[in-house]
């Protein structure tokens, strides 16, 4: 990612964008989100504070002259504002909200602490937007022999090997994506980098090893335009998200389980739930292989187990037994 990119930015969020990439060590696509984020803010505080035509589209509105000074005075009423904009006119949901907070609170901690550009940091009490915190979807494990058994195909080697990594590995989609063939050791572990380019290691169990070995049989090796990817797309690439993501929508809908919110992620959320519920496995060791940077994001699959325990004692047929009346 070059500095060109966030040329219509003032110079400040350049420099902010800069340190997150260089310093921080995070990844290309978490700083595009950044300034998104701020982006928006900016056409938010260009849009309160100056006359535009009602006629005007949001995501037109320029940046490239927006004076630092300005992001300097701003408030934690102007964050607020923003937020409700971004509620009743985006029609942002309570997670894209957070997310926007947190990228204010990151900004103007930096700002304040990092480049002491400012005395007191305005977004130190700035709060997130509550948002219903719901069970993670997950295939059982009949779902999973299903899904399974549906793949065929010229490339059911591949399918087959992506779809077991997934499910016994919780990799994330761009994980799995990025893997390089030599990631997969002798010693029978996988090196995979995560979010913010961070490395763990996972050990693969007798499935994967299977997969991999039968997939490496017939792995393209002429004319291959990444050598080193693992998985490969017909076009001798290596495979996209968007590729992936179709061959698991597609393989989904055989194994008749469309329309039920199933994604790559969920997969993922499938591989976490299995191990913590029928692998008696530690929910730290699950934080470990899931490369969870902290252990409040690992610890919805209990809360799976939790709500599955509570559903059993509910559908007891005595469950809605009442003591009578003795004075009647």
């Amino acid at each position: 990612m070059k500095k060109a990119e966030f040329k219509d930015f003032p110079q400040v969020m350049q420099d902010y964008f800069l340190y997150q990439l260089a310093i921080r060590n995070k990844s290309e696509l978490t700083v595009l989100e950044y300034a998104s984020d701020l982006r928006s803010f900016l056409r938010f505080l260009k849009l309160k504070d100056e006359f535009f035509s009602k006629d005007i589209i949001f995501k037109e509105i320029k940046i490239n002259d927006f004076p630092n000074e300005k992001i300097l005075n701003v408030t934690n009423k102007d964050a607020i504002s923003f937020l409700s904009f971004c509620n009743s006119e985006l029609k942002n949901n309570a997670a894209t909200r957070s997310r926007k907070a947190s990228t204010l609170r990151s900004f103007y901690k930096w700002l304040t602490y990092h480049e002491h550009l400012l005395d007191t940091n305005p977004m130190e009490h700035l709060e997130s937007p509550k948002s219903k915190k719901q069970l993670p979807k997950y295939l059982t494990i009949d779902d999973c022999f299903s899904l399974l058994k549906s793949i065929d195909g010229p490339n059911k080697e591949r399918d087959f090997c992506i779809v077991i990594f997934f499910l016994n590995c919780g990799l994330r989609l761009s994980e799995l994506v990025s893997l390089n063939y030599n990631d997969i050791r002798s010693d029978r572990s996988m090196k995979v980098t995560g979010k913010g380019n961070k490395e763990r290691t996972i050990y693969l169990n007798d499935a994967c090893i299977e997969a991999f070995e039968a997939y490496m049989k017939v792995r393209p090796n002429d004319g291959l335009k990444d050598k080193n990817a693992l998985f490969i797309s017909r076009n001798k690439n290596r495979i996209s998200n968007k590729t992936v993501q179709h061959i698991i929508y597609t393989l989904l809908e055989k194994a008749g389980l469309s329309g039920m919110g199933l994604s790559t992620h969920k997969l993922r959320h499938t591989a976490a739930t299995l191990m913590y519920q029928h692998g008696n496995t530690d929910i730290m060791l699950i934080k470990e292989i899931l490369g969870h940077e902290n252990l409040g994001t690992t610890q919805i699959y209990t809360h799976v187990v939790n709500s599955q325990l509570q559903q059993a004692v509910n559908s007891n047929p005595l469950s809605q037994v009442k003591q009578e009346d003795s004075k009647k």
